[in-house]
């Protein structure tokens, strides 16, 4: 694999990797993380770029701006969507939360066509939208009060509904605006203050695509493309019906396809709560809270919750026996980020005796590790991470099971419903990104395998001491499915239709997190660590987070009633050269090791 010099991933706010479009930013500090969280100027100002869903790019910021300036009221902002129905789902979610947060609830939407000049009709409130790519020039405004401004990100955030920074380039282009190209992205980051450090100089990680090469293809191929890729990861037992193309939506982020498949749950079955099974990554369980019923949360994901599930939907279909005692159940396998699996077979029985449904996020196992198709009614996936792998485009997927019994009336309700709003551009980026997956993962899968079990014999849960000469441990435990409910994790495993285990693709994965016996421990490892750091996964450049902090910094105590340790620090391995990332790994322990002893 083609490979380059992590140029600037030591330089706080320096995009990872150093492309226009790339979806993660170095924060290469502990202490930075903090001061990003709580705001503080020098650091806010210091970032270039960010996860799109957290950071508006700057591009989407300046089409805004002329937005704004052209159409909105006094004390208003705007956030842009590319369909009426993305932009009015928008409206009613930021309108209800405001009422709830006492906060001046009026949201309006305006449609504004780029083609045309700035005096142009607009036309306000409801409207036709048409299939996105039919009319690939229009922005919907969502425009609304400045002090409401805070819960309209969250709908930004949550939902994943937003354009794309590649979208927002192609408007300002048709406006003549000069955007930020990628031949100008050197002059465009030094316009920020930034210059690359080369401190990581002798580590490689893969060089960006560069999007004037890819080879022309139109948005449409390059959506068959993937969805034909993703269904023959689907097909592994010849013996029950197989995952089509025609099963699998695109959407434009993953939090956009999951905020989707409860969309469609809501559409098409009797409106209840849902229940959020394990403890999922950070705005799963916010998006269910947020959007229609609400939801029941089983943060543990133990066999012992699922006895107090059965328990409790027994009691509601006595109560109420002519309806589902629940909407659907939300897990993840395996969950980010304490990698735990949930016991699969258990949940299976339960959603049949109940008739509910069961929507798995395998974003972090990935389908070429696991397989839920006997498990899950609905598979969702974030692309933008092992998928992509190169950080440069987002993507979300849905897959219809058609093994399950609700298989036809889901499937026929989201074609109905269903927008194509993955922009073009974005596909192709991601499309072309995805060629390589599968070499990808079998090297990952490899790379965090030996490095976990390196680290857990060097864990208080894997059996490390004093006695062993190394000096007191400072990693409590290493949460790797390998080590985490392995039993159940082992049931999800991709097989052979002979039952065997897929040697050449089911690994473990590449994600792991790491727990330390202090805080003081965490944050040296993390500092002293030499690899990119920054949010997001999957990557085949080996990238590290303090993933409380950012995921749960201000629900700390929360988080960790639920085992989620405040330094707890997530690391996705990447495709680099095996010994490098031990050597890398083993100096950041030896540093913790170290600074533990000078503190006792």
């Amino acid at each position: 694999m083609s490979a380059s010099i992590a140029i600037g991933s030591d330089t706080l706010g320096w995009p990872l990797p150093s492309a226009l479009h790339a979806i993660t930013v170095s924060i290469p500090n502990w202490h930075e993380n903090v001061e990003y969280l709580e705001g503080q100027p020098a650091t806010v100002d210091a970032m270039t770029t960010g996860y799109p869903r957290f950071f508006i790019h700057h591009s989407i910021q300046k089409l805004a701006d002329i937005c704004l300036k052209m159409f909105g009221h006094e004390g208003e902002l705007c956030l842009l969507c590319p369909t009426q129905r993305t932009a009015e789902h928008g409206k009613t979610f930021i309108h209800n939360l405001a009422l709830q947060a006492s906060k001046p609830p009026e949201v309006r939407v305006i449609c504004y066509d780029i083609v045309r000049s700035a005096s142009s009709k607009v036309s306000e409130g409801p409207m036709e939208s048409g299939p996105f790519m039919s009319s690939p020039t229009k922005v919907y405004i969502i425009f609304f009060h400045a002090e409401t401004y805070k819960i309209a990100r969250q709908f930004w955030q949550n939902c994943g509904l937003g354009i794309s920074s590649r979208y927002a380039e192609l408007c300002l282009s048709i406006l003549g605006i000069p955007g930020f190209p990628q031949t100008q992205l050197s002059e465009f980051l030094c316009a920020y203050g930034k210059s690359p450090s080369r401190k990581f100089k002798e580590v490689l990680v893969p060089k960006p695509q560069d999007e004037s090469e890819l080879p022309f293809v139109t948005g449409s191929d390059a959506k068959s493309a993937l969805r034909r890729r993703m269904a023959g990861f689907f097909v592994c037992d010849e013996s029950v019906p197989s995952v089509t193309e025609d099963d699998v939506f695109l959407f434009p982020c993953g939090m956009s396809a999951l905020w989707n498949a409860h969309q469609l749950l809501m559409g098409c079955r009797p409106p209840e709560r849902s229940v959020v099974f394990g403890f999922p990554y950070t705005d799963t369980i916010k998006i269910l809270q947020k959007s229609g019923p609400g939801a029941i949360f089983y943060g543990y994901g133990e066999d012992s919750d699922i006895d107090d599930l059965d328990t409790m939907l027994a009691k509601k279909v006595t109560e109420t026996p002519s309806q589902p005692p629940i909407l659907a159940l939300f897990t993840e396998c395996p969950s980010n980020p304490r990698l735990h699996t949930v016991n699969m077979p258990r949940l299976r029985a339960l959603a049949d005796k109940y008739d509910f449904l069961i929507v798995i996020d395998e974003t972090i196992g990935t389908f070429a590790n696991v397989n839920v198709l006997p498990y899950a009614d609905i598979v969702v996936t974030s692309l933008s991470k092992f998928v992509c792998g190169y950080a440069t485009a987002l993507g979300g997927s849905l897959v219809v099971n058609p093994r399950m019994r609700y298989h036809t009336l889901l499937k026929e309700h989201l074609t109905s419903m269903y927008e194509d709003t993955y922009f073009d551009p974005d596909a192709i980026v991601m499309e072309r990104n995805s060629r390589d997956f599968s070499e990808r993962m079998r090297i990952t899968n490899t790379n965090a395998e030996y490095i976990c079990d390196f680290l857990h014999t060097r864990s208080i849960e894997g059996g490390a001491s004093e006695k062993d000469g190394l000096g007191a441990p400072v990693i409590k435990r290493v949460y790797y499915p390998k080590y985490v409910s392995r039993k159940n994790y082992e049931v999800c495993r991709r097989r052979l239709p002979t039952g065997e285990l897929d040697t050449e693709n089911g690994g473990y994965g590449g994600l792991f997190s790491l727990t330390f016996t202090s805080m003081k421990a965490s944050e040296t490892f993390y500092n002293t660590l030499e690899v990119a750091k920054g949010p997001t996964l999957g990557t085949t450049f080996t990238l590290c987070c303090p993933y409380t902090l950012l995921g749960h910094y201000w629900e700390l105590d929360w988080a960790a009633s639920y085992g989620v340790d405040e330094g707890l620090v997530r690391v996705s391995i990447g495709t680099e050269d095996r010994a490098e990332l031990f050597r890398a790994v083993e100096v950041a322990l030896r540093a913790a090791e170290s600074a533990c002893m000078e503190r006792t």
